[in-house]
This record gives structure tokens, sequence and C-alpha cells, in this order.
């Protein structure tokens, strides 16, 4: 089960990393090329997602791999599926039809959250 959590999440930590790490860091004309949404949100809700992100993705690794506070492996995952949730619906009402990667994450995200309530 280890090795499966570690398959699922890996991958997943390291995508939210980095797009959280460039919500962070990037200004909104940089990332409007990859993120069409970022005009409809105000800059401190933006970087908050950024933290957000980070913060999700540093909860999927540091706790199994530490083997302190495991449970909130599975916290993290919960977040960053109700993240990828509200992303689906901002997505959605703006307009924008394109949620395949939503869709892939929350999905990722959900067997992340299985696995890591077997740790």
């Amino acid at each position: 089960m280890d090795i499966a959590y570690w398959i699922a999440a890996g991958p997943l930590a390291l995508f939210y990393l980095y797009a959280g790490t460039l919500k962070v860091i990037r200004t909104p004309e940089r990332l409007r090329p990859m993120m069409a949404w970022v005009d409809r949100v105000p800059l401190p809700a933006l970087r908050a997602l950024g933290a957000v992100e980070v913060l999700g993705a540093t909860g999927l690794v540091l706790p199994p791999l530490t083997g302190v506070a495991v449970p909130l492996a599975a916290a993290a995952a919960t977040g960053l599926v109700l993240l990828q949730a509200g992303a689906i619906a901002v997505h959605l009402t703006g307009g924008d039809r394109r949620i395949a990667l939503n869709a892939g994450l929350v999905t990722g995200a959900a067997a992340t959250l299985w696995l890591a309530a077997g740790l």
C-alpha cells in the first residue's frame, strides 16, 4: 500500500508544488497565458490559492515520509479534492469548459485520499 500511495501522491505533490509556487511568485500578467481565470480573482486570493496548493503538496509528502502525524496526509488529500471541486466550479461559471485537467487532479487527489486512509 505504501508503494501505491507514493505512486499516486508523488506526482500530485510535484504538480501542486509547481503550480502553487507559480501562483505565489508570478504576476497575473505572467500567469494569464496558462490560467485564463486569473483576471477574475483578486491578487490576494490568487496568492492564497498558491499557498494552499504548496501546503497541500507538503501535507501529502512530509507526514508519511517522517512518520509524524500521518493522518495529515489524508487531510491534505481531502483539501486538494475540495480545492479542485472549487476550481471546476470557477471554470464552469466563467464559461470555460476546459476542465479535463481539473477532473484528472480531483481523481488523483481522491485516489491519494483513499490510499492515505490505509497508511
